[in-house]
């Protein structure tokens, strides 16, 4: 399950938050969730409390039901200075420390970190990176990565994809150090055979595309943000549905406020749900 940009909700439509998280935690055992998503930019303002308390108010209805991750985006932080303090405050690493599905995270705080999950007899790993990550946090990424070759890995970070192409923005267009979507996909996400999976959000639209790793593995890269829709963005989710028996990922996009499918964006995707050889010499 998909949580993208709630920023507006944080802000202006708190109770659209709320559905959205009393919707997963319904459908939790009926479509059987194993896991949320955050996409980054949880509020609007970095240093506004009251939005963070919407924010909090909202995704501990999922505490207990169904793990969940989250990666600061651009709005959860004052970019300049990298300064995530009200976002650590909140999605602390002690706040997940006592889940038996949080990993553990880069440095003292929570900007990186990563989750695990277990679905239909295969593991998965989720990497959830800062928005415009550094150099030194795609190597830590990496480890963490070559860490765990048996588990089929989802990356999560702000800013990746834009509706046709990876993004190249992402860090300089706030003028910091840092990497863009292109530039992460060729310093880490092509190296590593087990990443099969890019979820990003930053950008208003939806953008697919299939790349092939340095493994010759197939790797889905995917933008999910309707923050610029009316109302903030109509509580619209996206869930993925895991079918390894037919080797497929089927994409539905749903708005509890609307009640409601969009039917233009109910996808189904092929993957190579085979360990490649790489990953098969790595074990």
């Amino acid at each position: 399950m998909l949580l993208p940009d709630t920023q507006n909700y944080s802000e202006k439509y708190p109770d659209t938050y709320i559905a959205q998280a009393l919707w997963i935690r319904k459908q939790a055992k009926t479509d059987n969730i194993k896991f949320a998503i955050h996409l980054g930019d949880i509020v609007q303002t970095s240093t506004k409390q009251p939005e963070w308390e919407n924010a909090d108010r909202a995704m501990r209805l999922l505490d207990g039901v169904v793990p969940y991750s989250v990666a600061p985006g651009n709005h959860d932080m004052v970019v300049k200075s990298r300064d995530s303090t009200l976002y650590n405050k909140y999605y602390s690493p002690e706040r997940f420390a006592g889940r038996k599905w949080y990993g553990g995270h880069m440095g003292d705080n929570n900007d990186n970190n990563y989750c695990f999950f277990e679905a239909s007899g295969m593991k998965f790993m989720i990497l959830n990176l800062e928005f415009a990550p550094r150099d030194e946090t795609l190597d830590w990424a990496a480890g963490i990565t070559e860490r765990y070759p048996d588990h089929r890995v989802i990356v999560a970070t702000h800013c990746y994809m834009r509706p046709k192409a990876r993004d190249t923005g992402c860090a300089t267009s706030y003028n910091i150090a840092g990497n863009s979507g292109e530039q992460m996909w060729q310093k880490f996400i092509r190296k590593q055979p087990n990443i099969f999976l890019v979820v990003s959000g930053h950008v208003l639209g939806v953008g697919l595309q299939t790349s092939i790793n340095d493994a010759g593995g197939k790797v889905l890269e995917m933008l999910t943000d309707y923050q610029g829709l009316p109302n903030g963005g109509d509580g619209w989710l996206r869930s993925l549905t895991f079918v390894p028996s037919e080797n497929k990922i089927h994409v539905r996009t749903y708005s509890p406020l609307l009640d409601k499918e969009n039917k233009a964006e109910k996808e189904t995707f092929s993957l190579d749900y085979q360990m490649t050889s790489a990953q098969q010499k790595a074990e």
